[in-house]
């Protein structure tokens, strides 16, 4: 009994967090971080004339109901006491929803860029004409991170 609420207990102060970590600087010289950049594709900047590009948002929705699943079976597992089991489906919930969001990025299916924009990649020796993937960098900076309080207990 005392393994399964203490699972319980620390089930309730648990978080799944996909996305871009704060943090995470990119290694050219515009100072700005990938989860900055990630707020300004997914919104969009009229300022900026960046069009919205949504991806983590439509990736999280398009596996929500197997990420619910996981979920579910991790609360089953701290309701059995097993943290370990719960700690594995939380992870494998957290890299579903990362696999979707990269897999939406992947998928190109964006407004495309503009002219100017592929125009300036081209004369940097980039060839890819799909919005969001320049160097890859910004897609592979997304992950999961499995919280407890202001604790991070993993990262993916």
């Amino acid at each position: 009994m005392l393994d399964i609420m203490q699972a319980i207990s620390e089930l309730s102060q648990v978080e799944v967090l996909v996305g871009v970590p704060e943090g995470e600087i990119r290694s050219n010289a515009d100072g700005l971080s990938n989860a900055a950049i990630g707020y300004l594709l997914e919104t969009g900047s009229p300022a900026m004339n960046l069009p919205a590009r949504p991806h983590l948002a439509l990736g999280v929705e398009e596996v929500q109901e197997d990420v619910a699943e996981r979920l579910t079976k991790a609360v089953d597992a701290a309701l059995s006491g097993n943290s370990k089991r719960m700690y594995l489906y939380l992870e494998s919930a957290g890299m579903k929803a990362t696999m979707s969001v990269k897999r939406v990025i992947n998928s190109g299916d964006f407004t495309p860029l503009a002219p100017l924009t592929i125009k300036e990649r081209k004369r940097r020796g980039r060839k890819s004409e799909k919005p969001l993937i320049d160097t890859a960098q910004y897609r592979n900076s997304h992950t999961y991170i499995i919280k407890k309080g202001d604790k991070e207990i993993k990262r993916a």
